[in-house]
């Protein structure tokens, strides 16, 4: 299951990525503080049958990106600024920035000095209004409101980059620094409709980890971190189609245990979370217990 889901993963034409760090204590030859990565590949809010999955990774390498999570990927991938990404090159995958990542930066630069910071603030921030008040409507309207209403805010917020000449090192020289480097990341959004405007779809997804890790603090072995990434998956991607986890974990448990050794995709594909209906955990239990539970629905049609 873990396996169909990444391939439905990579067959999507739009993701968002994000990574954390983990802590597990037997990896061959690392010390036991060494830190490793779980990585998480999701879908876009606009987008139907949303997957969330996990991948445990003893690196943050984008070496892993490019052979493992995203080696057979050809669409889009909404990332931050992490140089890690760059392997992924920009053919196959044609990569998008995340516009919340610019804003905290410049936020915190204005924290420190509110004069020289609001000009670009107030054009992130307007930008993110506009976003606010269209993310119900579909991609292609989306896209034709970005392109009206927000490109020409584009225009002043790079305007302003361009003409910057303050101290590199400092916060907002940081800042500045960084949304020149993404620039055409963050500008490619405009003409995409389905993108969200920032990351934080990935980064909530990965908020549900980072709650667990302060409970369980780690992973004894690296088999261990990879039933964390399995079961995460599992778990994120059931809540993200709205369906109940206990429930569908149950149903996989007893349906995909009744599949032969070597299931087909096809068979595999039933099991998938926006195919699930409570209806089939019935069906499945009914299954196994012969006539001792009855069918609801025969009930009805022979009263």
């Amino acid at each position: 299951m873990y396996g169909l889901i990444h391939r439905e993963l990579i067959a999507r034409h739009h993701l968002q990525g994000d990574e954390t760090p983990i802590q597990v204590i037997n990896e061959p030859g690392r010390a036991a503080k060494s830190r490793s990565y779980m990585w998480v590949a999701t879908i876009p809010l606009k987008l139907t049958n949303r997957i969330v999955y996990y991948a445990y990774s003893q690196t943050r390498a984008g070496s892993f990106a490019q052979k493992q999570l995203y080696s057979t990927y050809q669409g889009v991938l909404q990332c931050d600024g992490y140089a890690g990404y760059n392997l992924l090159g920009d053919q196959a995958i044609k990569r998008v920035g995340c516009w919340a990542h610019v804003r905290r930066k410049f936020k915190d630069a204005f924290d420190a000095d509110k004069q020289y910071v609001e000009t670009p603030l107030r054009l992130i921030n307007s930008m993110f209004r506009l976003e606010k008040t269209w993310q119900h409507f579909s991609p292609r309207v989306r896209q034709r409101r970005r392109r009206s209403k927000i490109r020409p805010l584009l225009k002043q917020f790079w305007q302003w980059v361009d003409h910057y000449d303050g101290l590199a090192k400092s916060r907002l020289g940081k800042a500045v620094t960084y949304a020149a480097d993404q620039r055409m990341y963050l500008s490619r959004i405009v003409n995409d409709g389905t993108m969200d405007w920032s990351n934080n779809t990935a980064e909530r997804t990965m908020k549900s980890l980072v709650i667990g890790r302060k409970n369980w603090l780690f992973s004894t072995s690296p088999e261990g971190a990879r039933s964390t990434a399995i079961w995460m998956t599992i778990v994120e991607s059931a809540k993200a189609n709205h369906i109940d986890p206990t429930k569908y974990i149950e149903y996989i448990l007893l349906g995909v245990a009744q599949l032969p050794t070597f299931p087909k995709k096809e068979q595999l594909a039933a099991y998938l979370p926006w195919n699930f209906k409570e209806s089939d955990l019935e069906a499945v239990k009914r299954a196994q217990a012969g006539v001792l539970i009855p069918d609801k629905n025969e009930d009805k049609n022979a009263s």
